[in-house]
């Protein structure tokens, strides 16, 4: 078995239930070196199409010279060097490593729902944490956001251990809130527009900002104009976070739902029924991943059944090289 699996096996005796741990949490910062978030696979590329970002980040840093290989860009070749050489060489670059991170984290209502392993808040908020930490690890300067039913909480962005604990600790103090408050007084539209407002406010030019949402609302109010304003300035990474009962309804049946307080017996038996269910779910997530594409903003699926972990490192995982023996073959 491999290393990415046994940790993906780990995961999933880890994320379980209606609310999140602390110990998973900060537990997290040890899986999270895995991750190399600075270095984006061609894959995440792949998630926008033909669309680019408009955003205009704080530019590259120079790393290193190494010889041609195919499929480099031809216009990082280092001419001088190569005339020097009588060998092709390109310039290798990375990406400004002093940089501010934002992790946006939704504990919304609508996020308190689950029916395998664990609710998508709670899988939200192991996200949040992989991520904060491996940007730590990095070296970025680390703060986020947490929204709320009917409040948010900003964490500045910090190069320090105790704004990723701030971060963590906001995470659960609103976890914790879900299905608890008496009522919602305001709506996850409403909630998610102001969001963004003050996500603008607070995100500096350059920075990376990972939204980690089953994105409800985001076509009401102006959410989409201010989407768009951020991803002017601004490298954004998409984490749709669903559950499998909300892409297709278990097998015919009758079962038990709650939202622990009322229970109700839903019916799952009528074929057109199930289809219906399952195309409004593939409509609107279709529909989310061309609306972010059209920003150049990349779009992960992460259903709550599947290990975190691994479903990241299939985008940020390091790239396996391959050995000296086989280079030259």
């Amino acid at each position: 078995m491999s290393s990415i699996n046994k940790t993906a096996n780990r995961f999933d005796r880890l994320l379980s239930g209606a609310y999140s741990e602390l110990n998973d949490l900060i537990s997290a910062r040890f899986n999270a070196k895995d991750l190399k978030l600075q270095q984006r696979r061609k894959a995440l590329s792949l998630l926008t199409g033909p669309n680019k970002t408009s955003f205009r980040g704080r530019g590259l840093d120079f790393a290193e010279v190494r010889a041609y290989q195919p499929g480099d860009d031809i216009r990082t070749i280092d001419w001088r060097v190569s005339a020097r050489s009588g060998q092709t060489y390109t310039k290798v670059f990375q990406e400004e490593r002093d940089r501010p991170m934002l992790v946006v984290t939704d504990q919304r209502q609508t996020m308190f729902f689950g029916s395998q392993t664990c609710f998508k808040s709670v899988t939200a908020c192991y996200l949040g944490a992989l991520i904060a930490w491996s940007g730590l690890q990095n070296n970025d300067q680390v703060g986020g956001l947490v929204i709320g039913n009917k409040t948010q909480q900003e964490i500045r962005p910090r190069r320090s251990r105790h704004s990723v604990l701030k971060f963590i600790h906001a995470m659960l103090e609103f976890n914790q809130q879900l299905n608890r408050d008496s009522g919602v007084a305001i709506s996850s539209a409403l909630r998610l527009e102001q969001s963004l407002i003050e996500l603008r406010r607070i995100a500096k030019p350059g920075s990376a900002i990972y939204i980690i949402s089953d994105f409800a609302g985001l076509n009401e109010g102006d959410c989409s104009k201010h989407l768009y304003q951020l991803s002017r300035h601004c490298e954004i990474t998409g984490l749709f976070v669903y559950d499998p009962m909300e892409k297709q309804l278990p097998p015919p049946g009758t079962y038990t739902v709650t939202d622990g307080q009322r229970q109700q017996l839903i019916h799952t038996g009528g074929r057109q029924a199930r289809q219906r269910y399952a195309q409004h779910f593939e409509q609107r997530h279709n529909a989310l991943q061309q609306q972010l594409a059209k920003l150049g903003i990349p779009l992960i699926d992460i259903g709550t059944e599947q290990p975190p972990l691994q479903r990241l490192l299939h985008y940020y995982g390091a790239q396996n090289k391959r050995p000296r023996s086989q280079r030259h073959a």
